[in-house]
């Protein structure tokens, strides 16, 4: 599985720390962020790098994190785009429900309430919690890619 991670400067401290903790976990992760902190960044520039990221990805399980003060307008942005299904994740059954009924591809945590450990904690419940793929989380996601049109 391939990660692509990306924060504004609310989430950048949050975001090399969970960087850092993935890579030493063994996942293939691509930093989609900036490499030094600025403090006026703007949050659609990472959502945006991060869903196409996803979206254009060889690896047919590819995922995105995303962080930002409250992770609301990073997943308001990813959202965007279509293929893509961004949930917010604030405990380990928000994140859960996301993967098991949703099939979500892009985690978005909110920087500013989150601690490293929790983040790290989530982040693995949403990586490790398979797809369910009953036939009416399959129809509902479809009726959500038909939105778009």
């Amino acid at each position: 599985m391939k990660i692509y991670i990306g924060a504004d400067h609310n989430g950048f401290e949050l975001k090399n720390n969970l960087y850092r903790y993935l890579v030493s976990a063994g996942y293939d992760v691509v930093n989609d962020g900036d490499t030094i902190f600025k403090p006026e960044d703007d949050y659609p520039v990472f959502a945006s790098k991060v869903a196409q990221d996803v979206l254009s990805s060889s690896d047919s399980d590819s995922r995105g994190i995303l962080l930002c003060g409250s992770g609301q307008g990073m997943c308001i942005a990813a959202n965007r785009f279509k293929g893509i299904r961004a949930c917010l994740g604030y405990d380990r059954g928000s994140v859960r429900s996301a993967r098991n009924d949703d099939d979500s591809n892009i985690l978005c945590l909110p920087a500013k309430i989150m601690t490293s450990n929790d983040a790290h904690i989530i982040v693995e419940t949403w990586l490790n919690t398979p797809f369910a793929g009953a036939p009416r989380y399959n129809r509902r996601i479809k009726e959500i890619d038909q939105l778009s049109h």
